[in-house]
């Protein structure tokens, strides 16, 4: 892979993950839930002297150590989902500052926020995904077990998606005495943010591959 192609496929990434920590923020503004992901990191913050940011970035770096304990090995991949995961975490507590203008007082303008944030954290994915350099610990974990344990990614996702949602539950009502983080816009998350980048894929997405791969033939 030539250098300039490589450079590219790394900006793609951070331009990714810097979207993504911006769908998050938005959803955190909306107050209707958060992505399976980040319910745990949220709660946390709320638990304790932490930013929701510090926290995800703690809790992402436990589960690169996951795979490492899975994978009994630690490689170049998992020096990059660390690096990745400093960037999306400290990038959601710049952007919750940035659009701290942004809160909404009544339901309707909460959904508005809350649907926003889904289609930009699928973008963000989108351009992660195709950028084919790492992702985050949270989808490399998955990745991981699936291979490891033979078993189908499509198949894993939900089921550590639930875990994450379930985990975060039970912590809500453990450290803060109620449910938070885990609402409707946690369903809307999980059921809708992969149609969203397969939307976006069809409609104008897939001229990011058609980009890489003339750039990879350039002398």
């Amino acid at each position: 892979m030539k250098l300039k192609e490589l450079l590219i496929r790394y900006a793609m990434l951070v331009i990714g993950v810097s979207t993504m920590s911006l769908g998050i923020a938005l959803s955190i503004k909306g107050g209707l839930g958060l992505s399976p992901i980040s319910c745990i990191p949220y709660v946390l913050s709320k638990a304790y002297p932490l930013t929701v940011g510090e926290f995800t970035v703690i809790f992402n770096v436990l589960l690169v150590l996951l795979q490492i304990i899975i994978l009994k090995n630690f490689n170049v991949k998992l020096i990059s989902e660390m690096i990745v995961c400093f960037i999306f975490g400290y990038a959601i507590d710049f952007n919750l500052w940035l659009i701290s203008f942004i809160n909404p007082v009544n339901y309707i303008e909460q959904w508005i926020i809350c649907l926003l944030g889904g289609f930009v954290l699928a973008l963000g994915l989108c351009v992660e995904i195709k950028s084919r350099t790492s992702m985050l610990p949270g989808d490399g974990a998955v990745l991981v077990i699936s291979k490891v344990y033979n078993k189908e990614f499509s198949k894993v996702k939900p089921m550590f998606d639930i875990s994450m949602v379930i985990s975060s539950v039970i912590l809500a009502f453990y450290l803060l005495g109620h449910l938070d983080a885990v609402r409707e816009g946690t369903v809307f998350a999980a059921v809708f943010v992969g149609p969203i980048i397969k939307f976006y894929n069809k409609t104008f997405a897939y001229k990011f591959d058609e980009f890489l791969i003339k750039l990879s033939k350039e002398a």
